[in-house]
């Protein structure tokens, strides 16, 4: 209750008290309505003999093993990250995979199929949560149950009952334990117990992790390297590689304005290093700043970034749509502050900037420095040099560059090297 409270504190402070009211109370139907769901409950009774076909015909398809995903992260939010990526990714291999929805973004009711081995899961109604657990205890095939270090809405009971039932973890530390990225005061309890369980878990418990840092980190706490891998995060080259021609009215506009357009897109949150921005902006009055994504937290309003004229707040875009914005991009940045949180970051952007051939620069992250294709600044002048010579470094043999680096880091080679670890243990 105090990590929700806290959660509800930061929240009225970034979008105010009447919007926050209002996400609380979606929250608590989406949450905790399902204790007085009378309905939903009668018709699962009434129709629980069609849903559970649903569930047989899914588990006769041919398969490996059968991966359940928890977490509090769904399916149709706006933006396509890791989790789907790479449960669309192993679906398509030799496995099924049975992913949690949330209440709060998708709309389905029980089970909802996206192909012929994945299928979304709504686990509101406890009959139908421990019908699915029945079945799935029934097939004899390996099973894993998949979390991510972030998650912060499964317990540590709910990892015991699919233990002590013959289910091993594939546990994926794709980021800092860090209380701000919860956006609350302190790491939830669960957090850490479920953490605390991977490191004293050698055997049953499969760790990828998407940073030197994590891995590093996890191999010192466990004394092991055993089940212990290093995937980075990766890119849908065909999405972003085929941004298409369409006209964006905004990014058009900006077009008209400026010589050159440095773009970022991702959260705006406390590691976005706001004062640099702002300094560059104003000392270079030709080049247009582009910011798209979500307010993650009060940092954006109280930087003040939207009054320099030259930087343009374009707000969320959803995944779809976001190859065709940002293709007007010149110059493709992450400008991050360097702390705890962005040393362990590896930022999915990007590979998918490498995909969108852009010219890339960041600031000095370690993942960062891993790629050729990307320039490090480490103070505003070398940032500025890369702005100006944005021509003489944007050459054929560099765009052969960011193609290779963004071919190896597709989706579809980071699920092989999860496919690899489990397949050691089977």
């Amino acid at each position: 209750m105090k990590d929700k409270i806290s959660k509800f504190i930061s929240v009225t402070k970034r979008d105010g008290l009447l919007t926050s009211i209002k996400k609380a109370w979606k929250y608590i139907l989406a949450n905790y309505y399902n204790k007085i769901n009378i309905g939903k409950r009668i018709y699962y009774r009434i129709h629980r003999k069609e849903i559970l076909k649903q569930i047989d015909e899914a588990l006769s398809k041919k398969y490996d093993r059968i991966i359940v995903w928890r977490s509090s992260f769904g399916w149709n939010v706006p933006l396509f990250q890791r989790s789907q990526q790479i449960a669309k990714c192993l679906s398509e291999d030799t496995s099924i995979v049975f992913y949690e929805v949330t209440r709060m973004t998708d709309k389905t009711k029980f089970i909802d199929k996206i192909n012929d081995r994945l299928y979304l899961i709504n686990y509101e109604i406890k009959s139908f949560r421990n019908d699915l657990f029945t079945k799935l205890l029934e097939i004899n095939k390996p099973k894993y149950l998949q979390l991510y270090s972030t998650c912060w809405n499964v317990k540590k009971e709910d990892v015991d009952l699919y233990v002590e039932n013959g289910f091993k973890m594939l546990y994926e530390y794709i980021d800092d334990l860090n209380p701000v990225l919860a956006g609350t005061d302190k790491l939830p309890k669960n957090v850490e117990d479920i953490h605390n369980y991977v490191i004293n878990n050698i055997d049953n418990v499969m760790v990828v992790t998407s940073a030197d840092n994590l891995y590093k980190d996890m191999v010192i706490k466990r004394k092991s390297e055993k089940n212990v891998i290093l995937s980075s995060n990766g890119v849908d080259l065909k999405h972003f590689q085929n941004a298409g021609n369409e006209k964006i009215t905004v990014m058009e506009d900006i077009k008209k304005k400026h010589k050159l357009i440095v773009g970022y897109y991702g959260a705006l949150a406390s590691w976005f290093d706001y004062k640099l921005v702002m300094n560059l902006a104003k000392n270079n009055s030709s080049i247009a700043f582009v910011l798209i994504g979500i307010k993650y937290d009060t940092t954006f309003d109280e930087s003040g970034i939207e009054n320099v004229d030259n930087i343009y707040y374009v707000g969320p875009v959803n995944y779809e749509k976001l190859p065709s914005y940002a293709r007007y991009f010149d110059i493709a940045w992450i400008p991050f502050v360097i702390n705890e949180i962005t040393l362990a970051t590896n930022p999915i952007k990007v590979f998918e900037y490498m995909a969108l051939n852009k010219l890339i620069v960041t600031s000095p992250m370690p993942e960062c420095k891993k790629y050729k294709s990307v320039f490090i600044a480490d103070k505003e002048k070398d940032y500025e040099d890369i702005f100006k010579n944005y021509k003489k470094l944007k050459t054929k043999e560099y765009d052969k560059i960011l193609s290779k680096e963004a071919i190896a880091n597709s989706w579809e080679n980071k699920e092989k090297d999860i496919i690899n670890l489990l397949s050691k243990n089977e």
